[in-house]
């Protein structure tokens, strides 16, 4: 011990040490806290960014599908424009707007021999077959198309139905 300084009592540095070892202890806590409440805060914020997004790819989906149907219906018209007339203007004009649809991800339905279905398909008329079972669809009478996997617009089909069944007709 230095002669200059006089002795420090021990309990003292004791008190003083374990008063700094329980103030870094409330420290630590309230670090691990507030570590605690930002990676809620970032995993809240990532989840935000993905349903925002999520939600404007959809509206953005539904409007492309809304403008696609129309334009749709003006190449089945121009279609019927273009092999009534055959005017070659007209038919490139419509084999132009079919390559936009396609482009844009609009894929025409087959239905020709495939088993009806309600959601995919519009029934306009049931026709009596020999050569193929109850339920197929027999004719397109008007195209229907998808879009992203989803209908876009219904196929107008007409169905086979059993030779010689007779329709029931409810008495009310």
């Amino acid at each position: 011990m230095s002669p200059d300084l006089p002795p420090k009592p021990k309990r003292r540095t004791d008190e003083k040490i374990a008063e700094l070892e329980r103030q870094l202890a409330e420290a630590r806590t309230q670090a691990d806290t507030y570590l605690n409440q930002l990676k809620y805060t970032k995993a809240d914020l990532d989840n935000l960014h993905k349903q925002t997004q999520r939600r404007l790819e959809e509206a953005i989906d539904r409007n492309n599908a809304r403008i696609l149907g129309q334009l749709i219906t003006l190449a089945d018209e121009l279609s019927l424009v273009a092999n009534t007339t055959k005017n070659d203007a007209i038919i490139m004009i419509n084999g132009k707007l079919l390559k936009l649809l396609h482009a844009e991800g609009i894929t025409p339905m087959e239905c020709k021999g495939k088993p009806f279905d309600p959601f995919r398909h519009e029934a306009v008329l049931e026709v009596e077959e020999q050569d193929c079972p109850a339920g197929t669809i027999t004719e397109e009478i008007r195209s229907g198309y998808t879009y992203k996997d989803k209908v876009l617009r219904a196929a107008m089909v007409k169905v086979a139905k059993a030779p010689g069944k007779k329709e029931e007709k409810d008495d009310v």
